[in-house]
């Protein structure tokens, strides 16, 4: 079960290559942030959680490079939130070209006071999505 799936293509752009035509590491970070804000815009967009004064903060990142990406690949995102707790959160997602899935991630975080940083529950609508979209 995936819940709270997205999809989304992605552009390899002449920025995102690296001198043997190979996507390099890092972008795969910047395009785990823009599915984590396209899930978060889905149900709980950034400005409206931001008005609260909570934010999510990322405390773990994880990808593993199966297959290079090249420019002119048909790139497609998949992001989905994988587990939910009181106060914590962990995505997965990954990278497909075809059928292939070139990268799979994991990053964990926990919803957090803006002033203190401490952590605080998860937004009951982020909550309330996940839980419709089948997660337990």
């Amino acid at each position: 079960m995936r819940p709270l799936l997205i999809e989304r293509p992605i552009v390899v752009r002449t920025y995102d290559i690296d001198f043997a035509n190979i996507v390099h590491n890092i972008v795969y970070f910047r395009w785990l942030e823009d599915l984590r804000s396209e899930i978060l815009a889905d149900v709980l967009p950034i400005d409206e959680i931001l008005a609260t004064g909570v934010s999510p903060i990322l405390t773990e990142s994880a990808i593993e490079y199966k297959w290079p990406v090249r420019i002119g690949d048909a790139l497609l995102g998949r992001m989905w939130v994988a587990e939910l707790s009181r106060t914590r959160w962990t995505l997965a997602a990954e990278m497909i070209v075809g059928d292939r899935v070139c990268a799979a991630a994991r990053q964990s975080g926990y919803f957090a006071n803006l002033k203190s940083l401490r952590p605080v529950r998860v937004p009951d609508k982020l909550r309330e999505a996940w839980k419709a979209a089948g997660g337990r």
